[in-house]
């Protein structure tokens, strides 16, 4: 199987921010005058990742992990202070100008539209200094416009817009001079369900159709599971996590809940005014746990990887008659408060 062409090459990036120490005491302002001490903080340590052609990846950690300073050195906006980035090939910082078009940047708390300009004319700006021709920029504005829905608002000075209205207008934005990469940094922060649903739409189709390559930071957890392949956690600068969802939830080992439902009476196998949650050891070292018993309907916790499901189902089968079996995979936001 041929390996991807790698569209983003990241190798021992560091990035160190040297800050003022504050002096305390009598005269402090005064003896800052003439010493002035810096303490100096790691934002990024070490980091090394490789994203290929086409693929849609999750950069996602605590606020002040070194995510924003992660993309903002991919995008040419940092220096690092040691390490080397390429795009495409190409660095960043050395060559900003040829990787500037083949980036397109969203930050969802800022905007690269004009404030008091009806949307139409910034994109007319943005397409000047992109230098894209005008049959390619009407061809891609009729695209956009039909996918992202922009033509209700078109006209409409952008300080006017909805927060929804002014991410689809954004993003747009980003797509006009026909990135290959793109890096979306919380494009859906604040968004209603309805707005993150269009925008979520957007971006699969990108990436499946377009095949753009994109990388994602955010806070939202179902933009993770439902857009990104695989996943990066960052936590005090250093990567912890890198692989796909499924392997980071057997990774962590969150328990499944199963509710099991019964026909009539039921028998557990607990002594009579046992306590929940209570602990049942089947072969070896394998368990599970009733967690919860009342009516018809009984909750247990169990790690996949360590029970297999039938073999749950076989010894609930014998407390009584099954009537119904639903399960329930942890929720991937507590999978990311454990690996934080």
């Amino acid at each position: 199987m041929q390996q991807a062409q790698a569209m983003i090459e990241v190798k021992g990036l560091n990035k160190q921010f040297r800050t003022p120490v504050v002096k305390e005491g009598r005269f402090a302002g005064l003896r800052t005058l003439f010493t002035r001490e810096y303490r100096l903080k790691e934002a990024v340590k070490d980091i090394n990742f490789t994203i290929g052609k086409g693929e849609f990846v999750g950069y996602i950690g605590p606020n002040g992990a070194g995510k924003s300073t992660t993309i903002k050195m991919l995008t040419g906006i940092l220096h690092p202070s040691s390490g080397e980035v390429k795009i495409n090939g190409i660095n960043p910082h050395k060559q900003r100008r040829q990787v500037a078009k083949r980036l397109g940047v969203v930050f969802g708390q800022r905007s690269q539209l004009w404030w008091d300009l009806p949307v139409k004319d910034s994109y007319d700006i943005l397409a000047h200094m992109y230098k894209v021709a005008p049959a390619d920029k009407e061809k891609r504005l009729a695209e956009l416009g039909e996918l992202l829905e922009l033509k209700e608002f078109w006209l409409t000075p952008v300080r006017k817009l909805s927060l929804g209205q002014r991410m689809r207008a954004d993003i747009a934005a980003s797509m006009l001079h026909d990135p290959d990469v793109l890096f979306l940094d919380e494009p859906t922060i604040g968004l209603d369900v309805t707005a993150k649903r269009s925008i979520r739409g957007f971006l699969k189709r990108l990436n499946h159709e377009y095949e753009k390559t994109i990388l994602l930071t955010t806070h939202d957890m179902d933009d993770i599971e439902q857009l990104c392949e695989r996943v990066m956690v960052i936590n005090h600068g250093e990567l912890s996590y890198e692989g796909t969802i499924p392997h980071l939830r057997d990774k962590i080992g969150l328990p499944t809940v199963i509710r099991i439902a019964f026909h009539g009476d039921y028998r557990l196998p607990v002594p009579e005014g046992c306590l929940f949650p209570a602990e049942l050891v089947l072969d070896g070292d394998q368990t599970f746990r009733i967690v919860e018993a009342g009516g018809q309907e009984v909750r247990i916790e169990a790690n996949r990887q360590q029970v297999k499901a039938m073999d749950i189902l076989r010894i609930v089968s014998d407390w009584g008659e099954v009537a119904d079996i639903h399960m329930e995979e942890p929720d991937f936001e507590d999978i990311i408060h454990r690996v934080y």
